[in-house]
């Protein structure tokens, strides 16, 4: 059996297309050509029956600290120690237990007390451009969007919004490819986070509220509690996750449905489709495109051998739109029904399944159902201009819109 090395496969690597539809394109053709594509770092995997199959095999685990390493991170610096206490970088035992805490914290009434504020924040942003017309629905719409929802939720005080949003898009240049290139950046930003959550923790300690800071300090489960280090480490986690990833989800739901007019009339006329209409545009449209794994041992993956240590990236986009396993899969369609053993992989899968899925699809259900109610029509009004290559979440730097 030949390696995926010597074989004849399709590359694919961030900045190759133009746009998301180019994307689709070229991942249609490579799953049509074979199983695996050639990366940056290692074999991508295309079809979505194997990115299945491999997420729940032992097999492989998370990157842990090697996409670090090969990031440019350097060992023993600020970045390198905060990432090894992020549950994406943890495995094993120290995983298991870190994210039996957080879940613990991290419950459906939790998400559901954050519904008001989520939709008092789409509802302030939309009144405030709905005459205009138009907009950059980056900078109008999404940029501000999660910060006072996972504010409310961690129970950070409203005159820090800004901070928070600079401190969270700072932070998450440590998960791009060239992350040692932005290191000053980076740990500035951990720096200042760190000594505000540092007072936020002392000052619930000695008055608890009602939120998530709180809940994590005193989560407790025989005996095992966060030490103060996690604690940092899972508030930061949280800030940065449950704002970037939203901001630029929620730019590429906007800019499907001002791809497909029809779906948007079809939306205004069933609002009862909004949350199957999330799932459909999450699906075409993620902003988590792969999900990285390490090879733990010698694996064959679609008749070719991958070596250990290999960096294996399941291409989680490709695999949404894999017609083998949805049919009908390259159609953006709204009320699509679909099948026995479907699985969205927008959001990951196995032990490393996004822990605020639910959050952020309340937040896109609530942004979504407001946007329809109040734009009659929504088009593109000039170039979208894709995040740079190499971004660790796949969105949109502008997207000018119109709904006049």
């Amino acid at each position: 059996m030949s390696t995926y090395a010597d074989a004849d496969l399709p590359q694919f690597y961030p900045g190759m297309t133009a746009d998301a539809a180019g994307t689709r394109a070229v991942f249609l053709a490579a799953r049509g050509n074979a199983a695996l594509a050639r990366g940056v770092f290692g074999p991508l995997v295309m079809r979505h029956h194997d990115v299945i199959e491999l997420l729940r095999d032992k097999r492989l685990r998370g990157p842990g600290m090697d996409l670090a390493r090969l990031s440019g991170i350097p060992e023993g610096s600020r970045a390198w120690k905060r990432q090894e206490q992020i549950l994406l970088f943890m495995e094993g035992d120290d995983h298991h237990r870190l994210r039996r805490l957080v879940a613990k914290a991290f419950t459906p009434r939790s998400v559901e007390a954050l519904r008001p504020v989520t939709r008092r924040t789409i509802a302030g942003l939309v009144d405030a451009v709905a005459e205009q017309g138009s907009c950059d629905a980056v900078a109008a719409l999404c940029d501000p969007f999660p910060i006072p929802v996972i504010c409310a939720l961690v129970g950070v005080e409203a005159e820090r919004l800004d901070d928070m949003s600079r401190w969270a898009s700072s932070i998450l240049q440590s998960l791009r490819l060239d992350a040692g290139e932005h290191l000053a950046e980076i740990e500035q930003a951990q720096a200042e986070l760190d000594e505000h959550i540092t007072d936020l923790i002392e000052q619930r300690r000695k008055a608890p509220r009602d939120d998530l800071l709180s809940n994590l300090i005193s989560v407790e489960e025989q005996g095992d509690r966060l030490s103060p280090s996690e604690l940092l480490s899972v508030v930061a986690m949280m800030l940065v996750a449950g704002t970037d990833t939203t901001r630029n989800q929620l730019s590429n739901v906007i800019h499907t449905f001002a791809e497909h007019p029809d779906q948007w009339s079809q939306l205004r006329a069933r609002p009862d489709l909004v949350a199957g209409a999330v799932e459909e545009a999450i699906r075409w449209e993620p902003a988590t495109e792969a999900l990285p794994r390490m090879a733990l041992e010698d694996l064959q993956i679609g008749g070719y051998l991958v070596p250990a240590g290999s960096v294996v990236i399941l291409m989680s986009m490709s695999a949404n739109h894999d017609e083998a396993a949805l049919p009908g899969a390259d159609r953006f369609d709204i009320g699509r029904q679909t099948p026995d053993g479907w699985h969205l992989l927008t959001f990951g899968g196995g032990i490393h399944y996004c822990l605020g899925a639910n959050l952020a699809r309340l937040e896109l259900v609530e942004a979504l159902d407001e946007l329809s109610s109040r734009f009659p029509t929504l088009r593109l009004d000039g170039e979208a201009v894709l995040n740079p290559p190499g971004s660790p979440i796949a969105g949109y730097a502008s997207l000018p819109i119109t709904w006049r």
